[in-house]
C-alpha cells in the first residue's frame, strides 16, 4: 500500500487543489475534522468551512500552526494563508460521513536507508512488520520533538 506522503508531491504537481485537502484531512486530526472542513485551494490561500463563529476564532488562533503542519505533510510551503469561513451546512454534511469511508492515512514513509536496509530481511511479513514498526517510532520521535 502507498503511503500519502508518498503520493502527495505527484498529485500536488497534477492537482494542487486535491493533495492540499487531504494534507488538510491529516493536519487537523480526527478532533478538528469533523469541525473544519477544506473548502478550496487558490493562490496559496486554503478556505476552510467551519460550523459557526466560535469554531472560526479558535482555529484562526491555531493556524500558524496548523499552516505549518500541512506545509509539512506537504512537503513544501505551498499554503501561505488559511481562510477560516463560516458554513454550516458544507460542516454538517462532512459529519454525516460514515468514519470507514474517510481515506485511510498511514504514517509517514521510512526513509530510504531504512527501506533498503529492510530489504536484506528474507521474510516479507518480518520486513513489513519491521518497517511499520521503524515508522512509528519515527512518527513518535517527530511528535515529541515538534511538541518541545
Amino acid at each position: 500500500m502507498i503511503g500519502l506522503t508518498q503520493i502527495l508531491p505527484k498529485l500536488l504537481r497534477a492537482n494542487p487543489d486535491v493533495a492540499v485537502k487531504l494534507a488538510w484531512s491529516r493536519a487537523a486530526g480526527t478532533a478538528l475534522r469533523g469541525h473544519a472542513v477544506p473548502f478550496r485551494f487558490h493562490d496559496g490561500t486554503l478556505v476552510i468551512s467551519v460550523a459557526d463563529a466560535i469554531w472560526q476564532k479558535q482555529l484562526q488562533s491555531m493556524s500558524a500552526e496548523l499552516m505549518f503542519r500541512l506545509n509539512n505533510i506537504l512537503g513544501q510551503t505551498t499554503v501561505d494563508e488559511l481562510s477560516f469561513r463560516i458554513n454550516s451546512a458544507a460542516v454538517s454534511q462532512a459529519q454525516s460521513i460514515p468514519e470507514e469511508e474517510l481515506p485511510k492515512v498511514r504514517p509517514p514513509a521510512a526513509p530510504d536507508e531504512l527501506l533498503f536496509a529492510a530489504g536484506t530481511i528474507a521474510d516479507g511479513e518480518l520486513r513489513a512488520r519491521f518497517i511499520r514498526a521503524a515508522e512509528n517510532c519515527i512518527a513518535r520521535r517527530d511528535s515529541l520533538i515538534r511538541s518541545e
